[in-house]
This record gives structure tokens, C-alpha cells and sequence, in this order.
């Protein structure tokens, strides 16, 4: 957004318009800090500031080389906030990520005690680089931080700071040496985000601005506290009914025998969303309509989420995968089929 927009507010009660528009100039200028260096991907971005408003956690999955790094070391450069980054290996230990215990000596008695050394978890914004290059049992070492913001660690519940936000990366799963995350741990992203490659143009940009006189730096425009505002203006949006049953249509419509008819898109599919979908469905459609001055839920807002809220939560069956028919494409057919409110309503 090169501006922010005239907001617009829906009757009933909501979140505070004039809070909201001086959070909204803070957005503006944090997409624009990331722009000055990650060229294109504009729904890429997008993508990652839903994240951050709804308090979720994205999964960002692209080949190697498209600024899937830079674009989160740069969203947290041009946050207010602690940063760590933890590079997934096949090596990795689960105590890598959320900390150990250490034996030192005690001065003052002379003898030995132990001592716990938070792991990078401890942070406010977490970046997990190819996550599916580590074993099953580190990635779940995530599970519970990213859940319930908090880790159990050396017989104690330790609270991680807040805001919390994790975003990974991964590798396509058929690239070598990845491990596919378990069903548990990819449901608790918010959205799966598919970076894809550059546009001619963009990538002409790239080589231009990556092969010359280097501009890396960044400003930092919200802080833990604007984040935290944020958030709670995000869920303040009110939702009309007509749309929490939308939402409700189009994740039980994934279901194999709870898709009330909507057999085009369940015969392709072994199994479909769970209710979490729903949730991530209504909080994602929210933050899209504060990006875009909005505050109230619209159709198209949620329409416009449902590919990464539900590219990671529905698994094809393999007649779908040896017809070509990939997640993506078959939430476009559920989007078709399942039948919409007015697009008045909101």
C-alpha cells in the first residue's frame, strides 16, 4: 500500500478507527522499508503481514535462491522487536531450538549448579530456515512455542516473549535431503505461502540492484507495542454471520463424507481441513480488510486467504496428483462450487 486508505467502518462496535489509522501509517511504511530491498513479491509480503496481525505463524515454500531469507531478515529489520534465526540440518537437536541446561560453577558456595541457556525460540521473531531439512523430532520442538507461546524445557514451562511470530521456509519436498513435516506441525501455520519465481521484468530489477553499489539498509517503524495493538484492532473486526458460515462451508466442503454435496472436489481429496482452517480462514480474511482500510470482514477476504490457508490442510489423493491436479487447483474448484453470500454482505 503506497497510502493508507480512508477506513471504513461497519455499524457495531469494532475496533478504534483512529488507533487503526495511526497503526496503518506505521504498515505502509514497514511494506515500503521492505520493498527497498526484496523486488516484487508483492503477495508474498502481503502474505507475511497477515502473519504478523493475526498472530500467526507462516510456512514459506519456494526453490532456493528467491529471497525467502531476505524477506524475513527484512520484515524483522524493519520491526522493533528481537530476531533470531535458527538454520534447520539434519544435525539439529530439539534443544538447539528451545535451550539446554548447563553445569557452572558457583562462586559464591564453590561448588556446581546447573544453569538454563535459552535457545533462539526466546525471541519475537523467529525465522526457521528450511525447516524440513531437520529431522521430525526438532521440528516438533516448535510445536508447543508456536501453539501455546510458551516451552517446556529442563522440568519448567518457560513463557516466550510477545509478540511471537515464526516464519519458515522450506524446500519443495521433492528437493534432496527434506523431510515432510508432520501433519501436526504444518496445521499450526496460519497460511502455507508459495513463493514463486520472478516476473522477467522483476528479475531484471534483481540483477540491476543486487550486482552494484549495495543499499541494505532499513529502518525500524513498530515496536512490540504497535504489534500488539495491532493484533487485538485485527480481532476487533466484527464478522457478520453470513460469513462465519461461509467459512464453515468451505472447510467441512473439504471433508470426505461431510462435504454436503459437493462431491467435484472430495472425490479428489483423502482427507480435508480440520477446524483450525475455519479460524485461520476469518482471522487471516480480517487482517486483509485492516491492509486494505477496511474494518469489516468482506467476501472477497476471504476468498482471497483460502488458497494458503488450505493449500497445507487438504491432501489430494493420488489419482488428483497423477491427473495434475495440485492443492491450489483444487481449492479454486471448492471456491467455485461452494456457494457464496451476496457480495454485499460484510
Amino acid at each position: 500500500m503506497s497510502s493508507s486508505p480512508q477506513l471504513q467502518t461497519a455499524p457495531g462496535s469494532g475496533p478504534d478507527p483512529d488507533t487503526v489509522r495511526r497503526l496503518s501509517a506505521g504498515l505502509d511504511e514497514l511494506r515500503r522499508q521492505i520493498g527497498r530491498l526484496v523486488i516484487g513479491q508483492e503477495g508474498v509480503v502481503e502474505e507475511v503481514l497477515l502473519c504478523l496481525l493475526t498472530g500467526g505463524h507462516g510456512l514459506l515454500e519456494g526453490v532456493p535462491g528467491l529471497a525467502k531469507t531476505l524477506l524475513v531478515r527484512t520484515l524483522a529489520r524493519g520491526l522493533k522487536l528481537d530476531f533470531r534465526r535458527i538454520q534447520f540440518t539434519p544435525d539439529l537437536m530439539p534443544g538447539d531450538v528451545t535451550g539446554t541446561e548447563i553445569i557452572e560453577d558457583d562462586r559464591t558456595t564453590g561448588g556446581r549448579a546447573l544453569r538454563f541457556l535459552p535457545g533462539p525460540v526466546f525471541t519475537h521473531v523467529l525465522l526457521a530456515d528450511e525447516i524440513n531439512r531437520a529431522p521430525p523430532k526438532t521440528q516438533a520442538a516448535l510445536l508447543e512455542a508456536m501453539q501455546e507461546g510458551r516451552v517446556t524445557a529442563a522440568g519448567e514451562t518457560r513463557p516466550i516473549p510477545s509478540p511471537f511470530l515464526v516464519l519458515a521456509t522450506q524446500n519443495p519436498l521433492e528437493q534432496e535431503g527434506t523431510y515432510p513435516l508432520p501433519e501436526a506441525q504444518l496445521d499450526r501455520f496460519l497460511l502455507k505461502i508459495r513463493v514463486p519465481y520472478p516476473s522477467a521484468d522483476e528479475e531484471r530489477r534483481i540483477l540491476a540492484a543486487t550486482t552494484g553499489r549495495l543499499h541494505d539498509e532499513v529502518d525500524a517503524v513498530l515496536g512490540a507495542e504497535e504489534v500488539l495493538l495491532l493484533r487485538r484492532a485485527t480481532r476487533q473486526i466484527p464478522v457478520n454471520d453470513a460469513l462465519l458460515d461461509y467459512a464453515v462451508r468451505l472447510v467441512r466442503a473439504t471433508r470426505p463424507g461431510e462435504s454436503d454435496g459437493i462431491e467435484p472436489v472430495t472425490e479428489w481429496l483423502r482427507w480435508g481441513a480440520g477446524p483450525r482452517a475455519g479460524q485461520a480462514l476469518i482471522l487471516a480474511g480480517k487482517a486483509r480488510a485492516l491492509l486494505r482500510g477496511r474494518l469489516h470482514l468482506a467476501v472477497e477476504d476471504v476468498r482471497a486467504v483460502a488458497p494458503g490457508v488450505f493449500r497445507h490442510r487438504i491432501l489430494p489423493t493420488f489419482r488428483a496428483e497423477a491427473e495434475g491436479l495440485d492443492p491450489d487447483t483444487l481449492v479454486t474448484r471448492l471456491l467455485d462450487r461452494v456457494p457464496a453470500p451476496a457480495s454485499g454482505v460484510s
